[in-house]
């Protein structure tokens, strides 16, 4: 699977590098985000929660991101749908911290639920689930840097995948090893013509996703805008 750096992530305003944990410290000293700030109407100010979207179970997947405080939580939800989760039109849920945590509308206001340090989880599919926690880390009072929902500020990059058979980097994985052996089989071009397994069914690609293997999730991984 991934080595550790693959910790590491691009920030979307200058297109440095840095590791998940010195991320947050560099977007808030970042020159080419406080350029892209000063641009803006600064007449037209309002409240905006960075947040840090991290896979629960494989911590190479994370996002920062910036939303609007008046912006629903059904808009946050949308978001990791597109750029992670969406399969098979799932049901989600945000839950308060904790396994046991009490479901939270999705109407809610982001300014309702989240404050520096305090955050949130959100399941994917109650059956073959994708858990991701969200931390808000700070708030800034401004003009809005996208007339989206939702602003992706910095993201993980894509994880190195080795295949089993060469060693060589790999594209591609078994649908099958994962569903009847639950073995997570990566391949690179050469060997995945022949693996066995693919007589019937065509090897996965793999994408940035912590969702990839998991159900009919096939990406694409993308940011949605």
């Amino acid at each position: 699977m991934a080595k550790k750096q693959q910790y590491s992530g691009t920030c979307f305003f200058c297109n440095q590098e840095f590791s998940k944990r010195g991320m947050g410290k560099h977007l808030q000293a970042c020159k080419a985000r406080k350029a892209s700030m000063e641009k803006l109407d600064q007449k037209k100010k309002k409240v905006f929660y960075q947040l840090v979207a991290e896979d629960a179970y494989s911590r190479y997947y994370w996002l920062h991101l910036e939303m609007e405080g008046n912006t629903s939580l059904e808009k946050l939800d949308s978001y990791l749908r597109s750029i992670w989760l969406e399969c098979c039109h799932h049901l989600s849920d945000f839950l308060e911290p904790g396994r046991g945590g009490s479901e939270i509308p999705m109407n809610k206001k982001i300014s309702s639920v989240f404050s520096p340090g305090m955050y949130l989880t959100h399941i994917y599919d109650w059956g073959t689930s994708s858990e991701t926690n969200i931390r808000c880390t700070g708030i800034r009072k401004g003009a809005a840097m996208t007339r989206h929902p939702v602003l992706l500020m910095a993201r993980n990059n894509m994880p190195e995948h080795i295949c089993v058979e060469c060693k060589k980097p790999a594209p591609f994985f078994c649908w099958e090893c994962i569903r009847e052996f639950g073995a997570w089989e990566p391949l690179c071009e050469t060997c995945v013509k022949d693996h066995e397994c693919f007589e019937d069914r065509q090897p996965g690609e793999i994408v940035n996703s912590p969702r990839m293997g998991m159900c009919g999730y096939d990406g694409p991984a993308e940011p949605p805008y």
